[in-house]
């Protein structure tokens, strides 16, 4: 018996020692992203990673001097995007997509989006975290 208590309390300190990293993962809109810094982009979907707190999405998306640039995009959580309709296979690899959002505070090449628009005009759901993900 002694054994099992020592090892449900092992269990627990551990699990309450992974609590902060989960709380720093998440955050805030306005804590990470700009309203007043709006984005439009279009290009390729390079990757999709649908995990918690927050979906990302990259894309590939040239600029005016011909380069590329790599595009992370925030969506909200996987169980809100299923709530509007997504699927993990609404956007693939090679998609051609258009975005609006806001960027990033830090200028970084990061943006969150609030509506993606596929090449043949199929509107995805509303994508952001902004109120009710938060």
């Amino acid at each position: 018996m002694r054994l099992i208590l020592k090892s449900a309390a092992t269990m627990l300190a551990i699990g309450m020692l992974a609590l902060p990293v989960q709380a720093v993962a998440h955050h805030s809109f306005a804590a990470e992203f700009d309203a007043d810094s709006p984005i439009e982009l279009t290009g390729i979907v390079t990757s999709v990673k649908w995990a918690n707190p927050h979906t990302f999405f990259y894309i590939d998306v040239e600029t005016e001097t011909g380069d590329w640039e790599n595009w992370a995009l925030e969506l909200g959580s996987p169980n809100g995007l299923m709530r509007r309709g997504w699927t993990r296979n609404s956007m693939q690899i090679g998609d051609t997509v258009s975005v609006t959002g806001s960027r990033a505070r830090d200028g970084s090449l990061k943006g969150n989006a609030r509506s993606v628009v596929l090449a043949n005009g199929q509107q995805l759901f509303n994508a952001t975290n902004r109120a009710e993900d938060d």
